[in-house]
């Protein structure tokens, strides 16, 4: 029992060792190895690998992916005339050489971040202010970011290199400051409103022309109508009165018969009608006092 513990303690030990020894450098990363705290080997390679125990030698990892890094501020930046804005921009870089880099940036890629987001800013600062407006917005934006990424690769390939590479910088976005946006809006708006109202006046106008011509041709369109129908009418009432004249004219008395009926039935449509008439004397009422002599005289 006591030579299995041995044996199994020993291949314990010996798997700690080997696994201590022993290392992957994945196909993403670089394997730095370290030496009583310097850089003893940098494995840029995938795949397996061998080192001294801790505390002898010691391995850590660095990307060596295209990474981004995005804007994280919005302070403004002055244009050449000196109108505040705000960029939102974006950078691709890489770490190429993970010993300069370690040496003079940090030991991970945040700290990388840190002192390019720096660098950046100040080179969109200083390249904003040479121009205008109406050029971080036209065609000469390219140029501007060109320009940035030249000074930013100056400045990491400079006395004391950083061991990256700078892909691309982008503009993302390009904004007065929050103020001025405001008072860009409220501009906006007051002329929208102006044009608005300026094209219901026309418009009110136009449909007033229009209104009043329609009233005009509806004038008209009346008065001919009316025109038309009295000038009928009038023909109307002559032909009436003419044949009314040719019929009477044939028997006079029974035409007064005729017409005293008439008067009777209209001076006696309604029951609440009071007449105050002497019949005996009365003209009125002639046909009444003469009877059946009248009826008899329009019969004849």
């Amino acid at each position: 029992m006591n030579r299995i513990g041995l044996i199994v303690s020993s291949l314990l030990v010996l798997i700690a060792l080997a696994s201590s020894t022993l290392f992957v450098v994945d196909q993403r990363q670089f394997g730095v190895v370290y030496a009583l705290g310097q850089i003893k080997d940098v494995i840029t390679e995938p795949g397996l690998n061998f080192k001294l125990p801790p505390p002898f030698q010691n391995v850590s990892y660095i990307d060596k992916r295209l990474l981004t890094l995005d804007s994280t501020d919005a302070e403004p930046m002055l244009t050449a005339e000196k109108q505040r804005v705000v960029i939102d921009w974006y950078v691709r870089w890489r770490i190429t050489e993970p010993t300069e880099y370690i040496r003079n940036v940090g030991l991970n890629e945040s700290a990388g971040a840190q002192q390019l987001n720096r660098v950046v800013r100040n080179a969109f600062q200083e390249e904003i202010n040479k121009r205008t407006v109406k050029e971080l917005l036209s065609l000469k934006r390219e140029a501007l970011m060109a320009d940035v990424k030249a000074e930013v690769l100056d400045k990491v390939r400079g006395a004391k290199p950083w061991g990256v590479d700078v892909v691309d910088v982008r503009i993302t976005r390009v904004d007065y400051v929050e103020a001025i946006t405001e008072s860009v809006y409220r501009r906006m708006e007051a002329e929208r409103k102006r044009v608005a109202n300026e094209l219901r006046s026309t418009g009110g106008a136009e449909g007033e022309k229009i209104r009043a011509d329609a009233d005009r041709q509806r004038e008209v369109t009346i008065a001919n109508a009316y025109r038309d129908a009295q000038k009928i009418k009038g023909e109307g009432d002559a032909e009436a009165a003419r044949i009314y004249g040719e019929a009477f004219g044939r028997d006079p008395q029974f035409a007064q018969f005729y017409r005293s009926l008439e008067a009777y039935k209209a001076s006696f449509a309604n029951k609440s009608d009071v007449m105050v008439l002497d019949p005996a004397s009365s003209e009125f009422f002639k046909v009444f006092r003469n009877g059946g002599s009248a009826a008899g005289a329009a019969k004849k």
